[in-house]
């Protein structure tokens, strides 16, 4: 049976492409096949074959699907900036419609486990009035949340679940990143995490030297997912 996950963030630079590729490692570990998608990527490299996004690439390495970069990544630009300032400066309209066409494709292809993964936290602006979290909405995705494990993360945590609860969709899981280690009261701070979040956590992972796909997927359940 396939399943389907929309990935987001408490934040920009909490790891989601860490954890995202962790879980689809634990995925092909575990004898399914993958694939995922990165709708929109700022912050990309000029290569010969185009602009390629780091994250995006760590993705696509862990499909088992065959899939091209522009399939996993469709709207790709230069600068590390909000996608929606990108995209405007581009002269690219950055629409839900214009994401949700090629993440539907990646879905079809109905492999065992898929993650869709968003940009920063939940509320980031493709237009202005939409968000990318209207694309999540649009697909019908339950949520993964990467908790950025740090000071005044409880506060980010509850509010994202709040914000998905809001928009109508099942928060499936999340997961613990600890970024900052020496998070004063890190125990206590995960304990109320664990109470309040209404979802099981898929695991804590520690801040690692090589935070490649492969150690990350160590410290992942994904058994625990409906």
């Amino acid at each position: 049976m396939s399943a389907a996950y929309f990935i987001t963030g408490t934040d920009t630079d909490v790891g989601k492409t860490t954890i995202a590729a962790g879980l689809l490692h634990a995925a092909r570990q575990a004898g399914k096949s993958t694939a995922a998608g990165k709708p929109v990527a700022s912050g990309c490299s000029v290569t010969s074959k185009g602009l390629r996004n780091a994250d995006a690439l760590a993705l696509l390495a862990e499909c088992s699907v065959p899939l091209s970069y522009a399939e996993v990544n469709p709207l790709a630009f230069e600068p590390a900036i909000a996608p929606h300032l990108a995209a405007r400066e581009a002269g690219v309209a950055l629409t839900v419609q214009s994401l949700l066409k090629p993440m539907q494709q990646v879905l079809a292809r109905q492999a065992d486990f898929t993650l869709i993964e968003g940009a920063g936290g939940w509320r980031v602006p493709l237009t202005d009035q939409a968000n990318l979290s209207d694309l999540a909405i649009a697909l019908k995705l339950p949520v993964i949340l990467v908790v950025g494990v740090r000071l005044g993360c409880i506060s980010h945590a509850l509010l994202t679940a709040e914000a998905i609860a809001r928009d109508g969709l099942p928060l499936a899981g999340w997961v613990a990143n600890i970024i900052d280690p020496k998070t004063s009261r890190l125990e206590e701070n995960l304990a109320t995490l664990a109470e309040r979040l209404p979802a099981p956590c898929l695991g804590r992972v520690p801040k690692l030297k090589q935070p490649t796909a492969e150690a990350v997927a160590d410290y992942l359940q994904l058994d625990l997912l409906d």
